[in-house]
C-alpha cells in the first residue's frame, strides 16, 4: 500500500480530470460544438451503389390504389427489400405536376414515398423513416438524378443517398427506379446528429408535405391566396433587394425582366419580421418549429438580403460547394430557374445552407432550348433577387473562393466513365422495363447526348474560369464567337419537359451539369463530419464522437481504479 502523503490529492485530482473529460465529450454542444454526422445503418445497404436492389410491393387491391394515386393518400403495404419483408408500410404516389404528367400520358408508372413509420411509431429500414421511389420520368437517361446526387455528396454537400432499384408489384414487373433517402428525420440524423431545423420551400403547390403549425397552441391556417409585402423581387418595404444594379457599374448586379416566378420568401428573401409573410417556408417546415426558430430564420434571412455578416448567418462552405455543383448542372427546375423551387433549406445556429433536390431535368434539358445556352451557361450570373445566390458574387473574396473550388472540382471530374460505369449497371433492367417511359433505343442515345454535353460544359466551364469564355450573360451576348460550339448537339435527346418550359433569363436552361471524382489516392473526399485517425483512415462523425467517448471512458475507469488501488 502506497503511503505517499499526496496520493490522496492525485488520486482525486484524476478522477476530476477524467471526468470532466467524459463530460466534455457527452456535453460538446452545450459548449459550442456543432452536430456531426453519424453512421445510422442503412447507409452501406440499400445506398450501396454498386448493383441493383429489388423492391416487391405486396398490396391487396392495387388497382384501385393506382386509381386513387392523384389524391396522393397513403395506403397500407408490405414491401420485400432486398429479400428482407417489412408489413404495415405507408405507400402513396408523390409530386405534382408529374403526377398530372404521368395521368395524361395514359401511364401508371408513378413516383412514390414510402413511409415505414407512418402506421407505427419507430419502425424503420435500418434507421430510415422515408424512402423516395423515383419513376425517373423525362429522362431518357435514366441517371440524372443518380449522377447529380452522387456528385453533391462526392463534393462533401449534405445531399441524399440513393441506388437504383428494380420494382416489382405482387411479384410482377413494374420497373427500374432511383431509390432516394428522405430529407426527413433519418437524413438529419445522419449528416447533423439530429439538430437543426428543415424546410421545404415552395409555393407552386409541388409535393411539399408542409402543413398548418402549431404556434403557442393555436392553429395557423396557410393562406395560399395571401399577398406578400413587396412585389416579386422586391426587398423590404417594396425596395430592391441588396444585389440589384448599382451606380458603380458592379459586375454581377443587372436586374433583368422575368427574374423569377416564385414568391418573395421562396426567393429567401428577407420581407419583414412578421412570420406570417413567409407562409411558404413556415407552413413547410420538415421539422417542429417554434416562434424562436421562426424569428432567428427571419434574422438571417435579413442578414442575408442586407449582405451583412454573412460568415455568421451562411454555412459558407457548404453553400459554395452547393453551387459549384448545381451551376455545373444546369438544371432550371430549381432555386436558380424562374419557377424556383426544388430545393431543401437547413438552419442550425442561424447558419443557412441548401441541400439538393430534384435534378431528373438537369444537364440543360429542362426547357428542351438551345444545347449552346446549356452548354454555356455562364457561372458568374448573379441573380438579382435570389440572395442565397447572389452573395457570391457581392465580393471579390467570396467570387475567388467558388472559382477555386470550381477548379477544384474541374479536376476531379471523371464523368464520362460514370456514365458508362452506371450505364452498364442498369442497362438490362432498363431493357427488361416494362413501364418506361422511352425505348431502349431513346435510353442509348440519351446516354450518348449525356456524355456529349457534359464534355462540352466541362470544356465551357474551364474556358470560363480561365477567362477565355465569357462568364455572365451580358458578356457572352457581347462575344458569341467564344462560346463553345454545341452544334449536332440535340438536348431533347436527354428528355426534356418540352418547350415552353420555363428558363432562366436570356440564356435558358438555368443552372448547371458536372463530373465524377476519383481522387488520385481513390479515397474520395472527406465528407462533412469525417474525422481522420492517425494513419489517414477516416471515419464518420459519430464514429469520432464514439472514439473520443470510449478513451475518455477508459481514462475514467482508469483513474479510479488508481485511486481504488493505491488509497491510504
Amino acid at each position: 500500500m502506497s503511503t505517499h502523503r499526496y496520493i490522496d490529492r492525485l488520486c482525486a485530482a484524476a478522477g476530476a480530470l477524467c471526468l470532466l473529460f467524459t463530460l466534455l465529450f457527452m456535453n460538446g454542444e452545450a459548449l459550442g460544438l456543432r452536430s456531426e454526422g453519424r453512421t445510422v445503418g442503412y447507409e452501406d445497404r440499400l445506398f450501396d451503389a454498386s448493383r441493383v436492389h429489388t423492391l416487391d410491393i405486396v398490396m391487396d387491391g392495387w388497382e384501385d390504389f393506382l386509381d386513387t394515386c392523384e389524391n396522393e393518400e397513403y395506403s397500407a403495404c408490405s414491401i420485400v427489400l432486398d429479400g428482407e419483408a417489412y408489413q404495415n408500410v405507408g405507400l402513396r404516389a408523390k409530386g405534382n405536376t408529374s403526377l398530372t404528367s404521368v395521368s395524361q400520358m395514359g401511364s401508371d408508372r408513378y413516383s412514390f414515398k414510402v413511409e415505414f413509420d407512418h402506421y407505427e411509431a419507430g419502425k424503420s429500414y435500418y434507421g430510415l423513416d422515408k424512402l423516395v421511389l423515383n419513376n425517373l420520368i423525362q429522362d431518357n437517361t435514366m441517371m440524372k438524378d443518380y449522377l447529380a446526387y452522387r456528385l453533391m455528396g462526392e463534393f462533401g454537400v449534405a445531399s441524399p443517398l440513393c441506388s437504383f432499384v428494380y420494382l416489382t408489384v405482387n411479384g410482377e414487373d413494374w420497373g427500374l427506379y432511383l431509390a432516394v433517402e428522405g430529407v426527413e428525420d433519418a437524413f438529419l440524423q445522419r449528416n447533423y446528429g439530429g439538430a437543426g431545423e428543415l424546410y421545404k420551400p415552395d409555393s407552386t403547390g409541388q409535393d411539399s408535405g408542409g402543413a398548418p403549425r402549431l404556434l403557442g397552441g393555436e392553429r395557423q391556417d396557410p393562406d395560399g391566396a395571401r399577398q406578400l409585402p413587396g412585389e416579386a423581387g422586391q426587398g423590404p418595404n417594396g425596395e430592391g433587394p441588396m444585389f440589384q444594379g448599382q451606380e458603380d457599374g458592379s459586375p454581377g448586379r443587372e436586374q433583368r425582366p422575368g427574374d423569377g416566378m416564385g414568391s418573395d420568401d421562396v426567393k429567401l428573401n428577407y420581407i419583414d419580421d412578421d412570420p406570417d409573410s413567409y407562409p411558404n417556408i413556415f407552413d413547410n417546415a420538415k421539422t417542429d418549429i417554434t416562434q424562436a426558430d421562426e424569428s432567428r430564420l427571419i434574422a438571417s434571412l435579413k442578414a442575408l438580403s442586407s449582405g451583412e455578416n454573412l460568415e455568421q448567418v451562411l454555412d459558407v462552405d457548404q453553400v459554395l460547394r452547393y453551387f459549384v455543383v448545381h451551376n455545373f448542372l444546369v438544371n432550371g427546375d430549381s432555386y436558380t430557374g424562374n419557377i424556383i423551387h426544388n430545393y431543401y433549406l437547413y438552419e442550425q445556429d442561424g447558419q443557412l445552407s441548401m441541400i439538393p433536390w430534384d435534378y431528373n431535368l438537369a444537364f440543360g434539358s429542362f426547357q428542351g432550348g438551345s444545347a449552346s445556352a446549356g452548354v454555356n451557361d455562364p457561372i458568374d450570373e448573379a441573380l438579382s433577387d435570389r440572395p442565397m445566390q447572389a452573395w457570391i458574387f457581392s465580393d471579390e473574396n467570396y467570387t475567388q473562393r467558388y472559382h477555386q473550388l470550381y477548379a477544384q472540382f474541374l479536376e476531379g471530374a471523371e464523368l464520362e466513365s460514370l456514365i458508362d460505369e452506371t450505364q452498364a449497371l442498369i442497362a438490362p433492367y432498363v431493357e427488361r422495363d416494362p413501364t418506361k417511359f422511352c425505348t431502349y433505343e431513346q435510353f442509348q442515345n440519351g446516354t450518348e447526348a449525356l456524355k456529349a454535353f457534359c464534355a462540352l460544359r466541362l470544356e465551357s466551364v474551364q474556358g470560363q474560369l480561365e477567362g477565355s469564355i465569357p462568364s455572365t450573360s451580358q458578356g457572352q451576348r457581347e462575344d458569341a464567337a467564344a462560346l463553345v460550339d454545341a452544334g449536332g448537339l440535340d438536348l431533347s435527346d436527354m428528355g426534356s419537359m418540352g418547350a415552353g418550359g420555363f428558363g432562366r433569363g436570356e440564356q435558358g436552361g438555368g443552372a448547371r451539369a458536372q463530373a465524377a471524382f476519383a481522387p488520385a489516392d481513390g479515397q474520395g473526399f472527406a465528407g462533412p463530419g469525417d474525422f481522420t485517425l492517425p494513419g489517414g483512415q477516416t471515419q464518420s462523425g459519430e464514429n469520432a464522437g464514439a472514439v473520443l467517448l470510449g478513451v475518455s471512458l477508459l481514462f475514467l475507469l482508469g483513474g479510479l481504479l488508481f485511486a481504488f488501488k493505491f488509497r491510504r
